[in-house]
């Protein structure tokens, strides 16, 4: 075959893997909308429909793998004790690095915190909910398959770079981001796609990223009350926002548009970087996930 669509291994090149990916994914929107359409009609509101873009997300992926001749496996969602204790290793590690975020602007004069009785309980399930769709849904669009590809392809370097700049440019829509809201939170998500990019590196599965990436969002919103990337929900605790900069504080965007929270991801960044991490058995062996391998080391 000619070198554009083969590799020196026989394989097809990756870049055609990440072309395939992205037209099944747009072939999806097809089904996807009309059914979300459907089921909102039927009365499923917002938080019952978080897990569906996840769901179609899993499928294409699925589907990719399929005519890769891998499983789901291949692309970290081996589901087995080690893909449990890391997924709960980085819940663990996202509330932590929030908690710390929002403790700094607490300790700068930027809030203070009110419990809301009227929510409590109900906002800490249905905001896990939602977030685990959420978390599910990015990490596997932007640390799954294509990236994936792209750490085989290009190296995790590039891999990096490239899904750093489209996990930041995906979030420009979100409300507030404008000025330096958008300056301050589109570094802090640059940074965020680094970090969750380094997680799977470093363990060769999705789990961690999944689990820092939901633990992180969780904290912030349904227990610390925050806007999360400038969308509110309901939450346990209320937070008031004091007279302080923007950027200390991340106003009514987050705490994803405060300095603190820029400095909480690159000491974040620093910690997994010296980490060596644990790669699965037998990942080095496999070429699809030998980037994985090569950066772990």
């Amino acid at each position: 075959m000619p070198p554009l669509l083969r590799d020196s291994r026989g394989h097809l090149r990756n870049g055609w893997w990440i072309a395939l990916f992205i037209v099944v994914f747009l072939a999806s929107r097809v089904i996807y909308h009309p059914l979300s359409k459907a089921l909102q009609s039927h009365g499923f509101d917002g938080a019952w429909l978080a897990p569906l873009p996840a769901l179609f997300v899993l499928l294409v992926t699925w589907a990719c793998l399929r005519l890769r001749r891998q499983s789901l496996a291949d692309v970290g969602l081996k589901l087995d004790v080690r893909w449990l204790r890391h997924a709960l290793f980085g819940i663990a590690f996202g509330c932590a690095t929030m908690l710390a975020v929002s403790a700094s602007i607490a300790a700068a004069g930027g809030v203070r915190f009110h419990l809301d009785p009227t929510h409590a309980l109900a906002a800490l399930a249905i905001g896990a909910w939602t977030f685990a769709g959420v978390a599910l849904f990015e990490e596997l669009l932007f640390r799954g398959f294509v990236f994936q590809r792209l750490v085989d392809g290009a190296g995790p370097l590039v891999a990096q770079g490239v899904m750093a700049v489209l996990f930041a440019l995906a979030h420009w829509d979100n409300p507030g981001m404008e000025g330096a809201t958008q300056v301050w939170a589109t570094l802090d998500t640059a940074l965020g796609a680094i970090l969750l990019g380094l997680a799977f590196l470093r363990s060769g599965s999705l789990a961690l990223p999944i689990g820092i990436h939901f633990g992180w969002n969780w904290m912030q919103g349904s227990v610390l009350g925050f806007d999360v990337s400038g969308i509110g929900q309901a939450s346990w605790l209320s937070p008031e926002l004091l007279d302080k900069p923007q950027w200390l504080s991340g106003g009514t965007f987050g705490p994803e548009a405060s300095v603190f929270a820029v400095l909480v991801d690159v000491a974040s960044i620093v910690l997994l970087w010296r980490w060596k991490g644990v790669p699965p058995k037998g990942v080095a062996a496999n070429p699809a996930r030998q980037g994985v391998a090569n950066a772990s080391q």
